[in-house]
């Protein structure tokens, strides 16, 4: 892991970290804003959960730093905007980074940004897009020691107008792996289809520490089992969004979780946190 005093504020003294992602609105697609209509409510309720970090737009990350909850989870911010989560896609797509973000997230007091790393095999240009995002960002989390979580995500079309998890294991360890190359410190990567070889992605990535992303909301057994088997394929924790914010208590999913990350509870025993 690099060497930054923010990520220490991020992972755990075992290395682990458990984020809640709660800046999908960003993408302008109406069907991720259920459970998020109030995010004053929201980021308190996720906040007082105790998760390790917490994914927020550099519009909604002042509900958490204005807090004074004490300790609180670490900020994350989103450090771009994009359309390509509109469903169905736009015939013109974008990744673009926000302008002095890596600034505004030191004045935040933020412990890391994240941005993309997207591959679309119909529109290559995005690709290009997000590699010269994260590499203007870089030099700039370097100057002020910001830690840089890079998202790569190969976007395999659904037929339905969205996307689906990518098949091949090859082009997810492909794609992570360059965020690496391009000076990641940490990697927000998708799951894979099987999740039996999903260490691919986490040696791939090393020594960077890797934090699988949740995607769609799924049952809560799937959710859990996901989880399990993710940190016995060496993951460094996960993060998850609408499986947590559209839950009818995000609140006992958050801890569930927390268990199986820094306490290597079973899926079984985290079910039980649920009820």
């Amino acid at each position: 892991m690099s060497v930054y005093p923010r990520l220490r504020r991020l992972f755990a003294s075992d290395g682990k970290c458990l984020q809640v992602a709660m800046d999908h609105a960003i993408a302008n697609e109406p069907s991720n804003l259920p459970g998020m209509e109030n995010m004053k409510q929201l980021v308190g309720a996720v906040a007082a959960a105790q998760p390790d970090g917490m994914i927020l737009s550099l519009g909604q990350a002042h509900w958490l730093q204005d807090l004074a909850q004490r300790p609180k989870p670490a900020l994350v911010v989103r450090a771009d905007v994009m359309n390509v989560y509109m469903l169905p896609t736009p015939e013109e797509v974008f990744c673009m980074f926000v302008d002095e973000v890596v600034e505004q997230a030191v004045g935040l007091d933020a412990a890391a940004i994240v941005v993309n790393l997207l591959w679309e095999p119909n529109f290559p240009d995005l690709h290009r897009q997000c590699t010269e995002n994260v590499v203007h960002l870089k030099p700039l989390c370097e100057r002020y020691g910001m830690p840089m979580i890079v998202e790569p995500l190969v976007m395999t079309p659904d037929g339905d107008g969205g996307y689906r998890t990518n098949p091949d294991i090859r082009k997810t360890v492909a794609l992570a792996r360059q965020a690496v190359e391009l000076g990641a410190d940490v990697v927000k990567a998708d799951i894979a289809a099987n999740l039996e070889v999903y260490h691919l992605v986490v040696e791939a990535c090393a020594p960077c520490p890797l934090l699988p992303r949740g995607g769609p909301r799924v049952s809560d057994a799937e959710i859990l089992s996901r989880t399990a088997t993710l940190m016995q394929q060496g993951a460094s924790g996960a993060v998850y969004g609408r499986n947590v914010y559209q839950h009818a208590h995000p609140q006992r999913m958050i801890r569930a979780c927390m268990a199986m990350v820094h306490e290597g509870a079973t899926a079984d025993k985290a079910m039980t946190m649920l009820k």
